[in-house]
């Protein structure tokens, strides 16, 4: 990775992670955070509504993203081009939507030995949420490396 690569994953990630942390926990609203989970097979929820509230929230997810990487990256002087910028905000909203759906994480939580990590809300931990922002760092790495390229 040639240094100039280095500087655009470096801001291109900063810029990413900051943009995930203001969406998800300042512009994600009530009603989406507690909705976007739901899915028919639990008493007295609809998948279509936690599908819709889940679309709503990764919209404003990737839009902030993209705000951060556009003016972030001009106020720096970083030139990134806008295929990989676009490839990049695509697997981080597709991602990020999986994880929110929260379903697919509990899966994959059980399926590799975290059956009780994910269910834990004790002792002021919970795993879930662990879990999920674990899964949202990988692939913002992921999301930085290919807007840098």
């Amino acid at each position: 990775m040639s240094f100039d690569r280095a500087a655009r994953f470096a801001a291109a990630y900063a810029l990413l992670r900051a943009a995930a942390d203001v969406a998800d926990h300042w512009i994600q609203t009530d009603h989406q955070a507690a909705t976007k989970g739901q899915h028919d097979h639990n008493p007295g929820q609809s998948s279509a509504a936690g599908r819709r509230a889940c679309t709503a929230h990764v919209a404003t997810y990737t839009a902030t993203q993209a705000t951060a990487l556009l003016l972030g990256t001009r106020v720096l002087g970083v030139r990134l081009r806008p295929g990989p910028i676009a490839a990049a905000l695509t697997v981080s909203a597709v991602t990020h939507y999986i994880a929110d759906r929260r379903e697919p994480l509990r899966r994959l939580a059980d399926a590799t030995g975290s059956r009780a990590f994910v269910r834990l809300a004790d002792h002021g931990m919970n795993g879930a949420y662990c879990l999920d922002q674990a899964w949202h760092h990988a692939f913002e790495t992921a999301a930085a490396l290919i807007a840098s390229a």
